[in-house]
């Protein structure tokens, strides 16, 4: 491939618009055009990228023999169809999160480019943050020891989306931290929610993800919140850590506490938890916005021919668990079993002494 090779994006609204400015700022990378269906938006960028072509047809634009790679941030119903039209047509695909409305049309997805020979990434953007590489390198380095739960929250009020809910449009954040920082996949999915404002999509939500061996994550969601709140909890076995991503120096905070239970004990009378409260300390983090360092990493994986932290793999992993949380939903919070890419069972072992999922396919 020639180098810097070249890239367009697709989508140029808010997101659309951030992704342009952050390659058109990459020297390993030539941005030589963008396609949007709003003629006045194309019209403004223009103005801010003159030497950049605009397309307002999408089969245009992917016929440009140039093009080596493409970034797609459109409405997520879109996703898959332009990812395929992208991949069978030999370019090199990053993909927004949810990278699919189905976990079936995400793993066609891995299918092609792994036939193709194409790097696929997921647009998950807070993989790259230095707060959560910082956060993992603490867990890596088994400082916290290994993890028993991590509680979650992303409240605000708005924005209201009209084809997807609150856990498609929020909790994917949430989801790929965790996912990274637990290093696997949930076995079991409950979620609840409820429609305040507009029927038929749930602007709050509980989402429950159970890793075995006693691990379990909690992510709350909500568009119907006063405040903004951006709050990660991580509980080790010997400390824990706060990640708060609206604080401006205090990000991420490691507490020295934990509660241990006695390794014995001859009778109840003797038996005590034991608290520990030591101090606390903040981690220097180095500044970097995670949207450049993920837009570079998807041009390293490109030229070096190696998988991205966010592959298509980790896209898949996430849209799995949406539907699981969908299906959970659906069925006022049921647990919901994750067998495989594509196969789910609703565990119905807490309704009348049933100890025996009940297949859904």
């Amino acid at each position: 491939m020639k180098n810097p090779p070249f890239l367009g994006v697709v989508g140029c609204g808010y997101w659309g618009q951030n992704l342009l400015r952050n390659f058109k700022n990459l020297s390993s990378v030539r941005l030589s055009s963008m396609c949007d269906l709003n003629e006045a938006r194309l019209d403004h960028l223009k103005t801010l990228y003159p030497d950049v072509r605009t397309f307002n047809d999408f089969g245009q634009f992917l016929t440009d023999s140039e093009l080596d790679a493409v970034a797609i941030a459109t409405p997520v119903q879109s996703h898959f169809e332009l990812a395929k039209a992208c991949l069978l047509a030999g370019k090199h695909t990053f993909v927004e999160k949810p990278m699919a409305t189905k976990a079936s049309d995400c793993q066609e997805l891995i299918d092609i480019a792994s036939e193709k020979g194409l790097t696929l990434m997921a647009g998950h953007t807070y993989l790259y943050s230095a707060p959560v590489r910082k956060i993992n390198e603490i867990i890596q380095q088994g400082e916290i020891g290994p993890i028993r739960h991590i509680n979650s929250r992303r409240l605000n009020l708005g924005l209201f989306q009209k084809d997807i809910n609150v856990t498609w449009d929020l909790a994917p954040h949430d989801i790929s931290i965790i996912l990274h920082l637990m290093g696997g996949s949930p076995e079991i999915v409950n979620c609840q929610g409820n429609c305040h404002v507009t029927p038929g999509i749930e602007d709050v939500s509980n989402l429950s993800l159970n890793f075995g061996d006693s691990r379990f994550a909690a992510i709350q969601s909500s568009w119907l919140d006063p405040r903004k709140v951006r709050e990660m909890t991580i509980v080790g076995t010997r400390k824990m850590i706060v990640y708060d991503d609206l604080q401006v120096h205090e990000k991420i905070r490691v507490y020295d506490v934990r509660v241990d239970r006695p390794p014995r004990y001859d009778k109840s009378d003797d038996f005590h938890y034991t608290y520990h409260f030591g101090t606390s300390y903040i981690p220097h983090i180095h500044p970097q916005e995670p949207l450049r360092a993920e837009c570079q990493h998807f041009l390293d994986c490109i030229e070096h021919g190696t998988k991205p932290l966010s592959s298509g793999l980790e896209g898949l992993q996430l849209v799995r668990i949406l539907e699981a949380a969908s299906l959970s939903m659906k069925h006022r919070g049921a647990p919901v079993r994750l067998e495989g890419a594509t196969d789910y069972a609703l565990d119905r072992s807490l309704d009348r002494g049933s100890s025996r999922p009940v297949s859904l396919n």
